[in-house]
């Protein structure tokens, strides 16, 4: 029995180098925690040594994981003031880093091989959320203009105020309330209106019980043993954790409304965390005839997931947009 304890509490031994990530993120390492407190003290009561001989905090407790992204957020992009309402997802950050590089990436395929910067590139987040954390990203990193959109007032009011608390985010952040919970693009995207990407981080669960369940698998998980207990320390409201028809639904009607806004936006995309669901996500795309379908691999610590993004403009039509909307912008070699 001594045995098994003595292994159960050996120093694990975990890379230097979290190499599964998008090499432009900045958190491929492991958390710096004496720098991320100089950028946040408030932070120094969550952090302790584990039973590994780590530092870290207790991703179990609610408070040290929005601590923790406070931290991260002030430290790497300049954020002042960040808060979300008691309830609400608050995201792992290296994640969503890593949906805006692979995109910044992707991007670059339509700009000679480079990614382009500044308020000139228009993104769209779809279910921006009331953390607005790809928005932070993105403007930090790229200096792109961002649109986000929420369903729920209490999101939108959120997010605006971490946009109007900190002046990196004032003049590239806008937030629009979608009135229309079964649509995504319609009544978003105004006539005439362009778009250079799409962003999604869309529900997954079908329901609060099946979203109940997948908590208590990532508890699990996250403590190495069974979990039995919900315990929300990512947080998670219905339209952020849940809708009816699960992530399934939700991107097959972003896939249909797609084609109405085809000339609108350069490139679509959307995370995709059930593997299952790629091959109905492809025939659907496939009735739809777009010029050219990616799927981006991504991955952090065990979790695998990946990016689909589409567009229906050709070559040709990639080189117009390019001409016509990115004259004047900065480039960042990819």
């Amino acid at each position: 029995m001594s045995d098994k304890k003595n292994n159960k509490n050996k120093k694990k031994e975990h890379p230097t180098v979290k190499h599964q990530m998008h090499p432009n993120n900045k958190h491929r390492e492991r958390y710096d925690f004496p720098v991320l407190i100089s950028s946040l003290p408030e932070l120094a009561q969550y952090v302790t040594t584990n039973i590994y001989g780590d530092e870290s905090i207790d991703f179990f407790n609610p408070a040290a994981v929005t601590c923790l992204n406070n931290a991260l957020l002030k430290h790497y992009y300049d954020i002042t003031e960040w808060s979300i309402p008691e309830g609400y997802l608050c995201p792992p950050i290296p994640g969503r880093a890593d949906y805006i590089h692979h995109i910044a990436e992707l991007l670059g395929t339509s700009f000679k091989q480079t990614i382009p910067k500044g308020a000139h590139v228009r993104c769209l987040d779809i279910g921006v959320g009331a953390n607005c954390v790809y928005p932070i990203i993105g403007v930090k990193e790229y200096g792109w203009s961002f649109v986000g959109s929420d369903i729920d007032p209490i999101s939108i009011a959120s997010a605006k105020h971490i946009v109007e608390a900190n002046d990196v985010l004032k003049d590239h952040v806008t937030l629009r309330l979608q009135k229309h919970p079964e649509d995504i693009f319609f009544g978003v995207i105004a006539e005439g209106e362009k778009f250079d990407l799409t962003i999604c981080n869309p529900p997954f669960h079908v329901s609060a019980e099946a979203a109940a369940e997948g908590t208590l698998r990532k508890l699990s998980n996250l403590k190495s043993e069974k979990v039995t207990k919900t315990e929300l320390n990512f947080g998670g409201q219905k339209n952020e954790l849940w809708c009816d028809g699960g992530e399934l639904n939700f991107i097959r009607n972003m896939i249909r409304e797609s084609k109405k806004f085809s000339t609108s936006v350069l490139w679509f995309s959307t995370l995709v965390s059930k593997q299952a669901n790629l091959e109905k996500f492809y025939a659907q795309l496939e009735l739809l005839a777009p010029f050219d379908v990616r799927t981006i691999p991504m991955g952090q610590g065990n979790k695998s997931s990946r990016l689909v993004a589409w567009t229906f403009h050709s070559k040709e039509a990639q080189a117009i947009w390019r001409n016509e909307r990115w004259k004047n912008v900065e480039e960042v070699g990819i």
